[in-house]
């Protein structure tokens, strides 16, 4: 657990630092890269809550 939580926290760095490189310099590769990385937090959050939740109904 705390291995998707320390990606989850490196991936959304990854993004905010993209996303400010964008608002700085305004090159459509930093907002491209920034959303690629953004869909890959989700999914990671998403399998993330759903290992929480599948373990809660196991009762592990």
């Amino acid at each position: 657990m705390i291995i998707a939580k320390i990606l989850m926290f490196a991936l959304l760095g990854t993004c905010v630092a993209s996303f400010v490189l964008f608002a700085l310099t305004t090159e459509e590769r930093y907002k491209r890269f920034g959303l690629r990385v953004l869909k890959w937090t989700v999914l990671v959050g998403l399998g993330f809550f759903a290992i929480l939740f599948g373990s809660q109904l196991a009762g592990i």
